[in-house]
């Protein structure tokens, strides 16, 4: 977390640690910080207060928007668009309508980038079609989606277009304005706030039911009384986010070129994943053929280098990434898919660190593999 986020924190888990539904002077202080979070976390959205709800986590604004949707409209259509690379937050939520509501759902190609075809989306859309739902920036290969061109054909159809935006909180522009969404997900941990927070923004006019149900907390739609330190650190660090984001972009986007072109260069039989240019500037998710990936990760953890194989959320699952096989990878060589992930606190010196590192690992590594694949045979060059 970011010392400004810790900071603005602290005084609500010490002495402000008042119920904001209670009408005695410590409760409405409580209050005053839950509505002063939410104009913050407005301005850099550009929508109303009341547009913004306050959930537990990026997961949770997920379900929330897919499963809402769904019983809000369930009587006018039953059939949802997704693509085969969303975060399981989405997956997991539309195979559930589908096994217990009989929805049907249209789960998109991507190309070898990573990218849907515009055309696919707007053909796969049907009379009953009640939501599209397509993730801003993969978590785990970066590539960034046109998130505009989506929102004009959903609203050509009168659809619902939601967006899982939590890999672009402090990177990316997430003006819903000009980005044309109806409803966008983002988290607090992603942005150097404190997990188990989240967000969903919701434009005004768009129905969903609640389905968390206590008391009338945000607007009716989140029951449970509100976190009020991880909401007040959630805003803060979404403000200091946007506020630094060309600047931080263009840094990251240096170092993370500076590494790739270096482990592309001096690592022979790797290659990137994701687009080369339309992606995240703090992701680099790197194939190293012939290498067990779950194996890579462990000697890198042990020079004190935190990579990932595939999503953190399934990390521990000793399984290929679903988004490098619907990228066309083959399964040997999708466990040697590794994602970098850069930071606020990256430095030259930390790439340089890795790049010293890397390669005698891989080349250790290779040498245990019974797998000889070369990057002409995978990528058909």
């Amino acid at each position: 977390m970011r010392p400004e986020v810790v900071e603005a924190m602290k005084p609500f888990f010490e002495n402000n640690y008042g119920n904001p539904s209670s009408f005695h002077s410590m409760g409405l202080k409580a209050k005053q910080a839950l509505d002063s979070s939410r104009e913050t976390v407005a301005k850099c959205l550009n929508c109303k207060p009341s547009e913004v709800i306050f959930t537990g986590s990026g997961t949770e604004s997920c379900n929330m928007a897919i499963k809402g949707s769904a019983y809000a409209h369930m009587k006018t259509g039953k059939h949802m668009i997704t693509q085969k690379t969303e975060h399981h937050a989405v997956l997991h939520s539309l195979e559930w309508l589908e096994k217990t509501h009989d929805f049907e759902v249209t789960y998109l190609d991507v190309d070898k980038y990573g990218l849907i075809s515009l055309s696919e989306l707007e053909n796969a859309i049907r009379d009953d079609t009640i939501l599209v739902t397509i993730m801003y920036a993969n978590n785990e290969i970066g590539t960034i989606q046109p998130l505009q061109d989506i929102a004009r054909i959903t609203k050509k159809h009168n659809v619902l277009f939601h967006t899982d935006a939590c890999q672009g909180g402090g990177l990316l522009e997430i003006d819903v304005q000009k980005l044309g969404v109806d409803m966008m997900t983002l988290n607090g941990s992603k942005i150097y706030g404190l997990k188990g927070t989240g967000l969903l923004y919701m434009r005004a006019g768009v129905k969903i039911e609640s389905w968390i149900h206590g008391g009338g907390h945000e607007f009716g739609l989140r029951a449970g009384t509100e976190n009020i330190p991880g909401i007040v650190g959630l805003a803060k660090a979404l403000e200091l986010g946007q506020a630094e984001r060309r600047f931080e972009s263009k840094r990251l986007n240096q170092l993370k070129n500076y590494f790739i072109d270096n482990v592309l260069k001096n690592i022979p039989d790797t290659f990137l994943n994701g687009h080369p240019t339309q992606r995240l500037p703090n992701n680099a998710n790197i194939t190293f053929l012939n290498v067990e990936g779950e194996a890579l990760v462990l000697m890198l953890d042990y020079e004190g280098i935190y990579t990932s194989s595939g999503s953190a959320c399934t990390s521990q699952k000793l399984k290929p990434s679903h988004v490098i096989l619907a990228i066309g990878l083959p399964y040997e060589a999708s466990h040697g898919s590794i994602r970098f992930s850069l930071g606020k606190r990256t430095t030259k010196e930390d790439i340089d660190y890795v790049l010293e590192k890397l390669p005698a690992i891989v080349e250790r590594l290779r040498m245990l593999s019974p797998v000889r694949l070369t990057k002409s045979e995978v990528l058909n060059e």
